[in-house]
């Protein structure tokens, strides 16, 4: 009967949006989208608004990708980015397997290579990278609790805050 249980548990945790040890989950890389498009539109918006612009680039195969689009999704997280930030998810494929795509956008902004997913850009209106120093470590992106995302985004200042 406990094997059963256990059996039905796992079932229906595999189909869950929420995992106890990890947080929500989303996949929110499109791999058929324009990204050069969304990231161009996403600098012009923000600039409109006086906000900075936050770049996923990961993948729905990535564990770690879909735990970061899961917090973007939740109303403590997802109101600040609404706030501060123009946000685009870029599907980057497997650039560890050579099967990367989207890799110019990666470039573009300073990283010759993506090392591993996601890699979280935060850039300012007029492009400059606010985090390159920290860019490629959200590949612990599971891990971290919501605190400490909620955290680290929200302590960029604004364009606004730096004239």
């Amino acid at each position: 009967m406990r094997a059963i249980a256990a059996a039905a548990l796992l079932a229906l945790a595999g189909c869950a949006t929420t995992s106890p040890d990890h947080g929500p989950e989303a996949s929110l890389f499109d791999p058929g989208s324009d990204a050069s498009a969304a990231v161009d539109a996403a600098f012009a918006n923000a600039r409109a608004r006086g906000v900075n612009v936050l770049l996923v680039l990961g993948a729905n195969w990535c564990h770690d990708s879909r735990a970061l689009a899961g917090w973007t999704r939740t109303p403590r997280i997802g109101t600040m980015l609404a706030e501060r930030f123009e946000t685009v998810f870029v599907d980057v494929g497997q650039p560890q397997t050579g099967a990367g795509r989207n890799l110019a956008l990666a470039a573009r902004f300073g990283f010759a290579e993506v090392t591993g997913t996601p890699l979280v850009i935060v850039a300012a209106p007029d492009g400059r990278v606010l985090n390159a120093a920290t860019a490629q470590g959200w590949r612990n992106a599971a891990s971290r609790s919501e605190d400490a995302i909620h955290a680290e985004l929200a302590g960029f200042p604004l364009p606004a805050d730096t004239r």
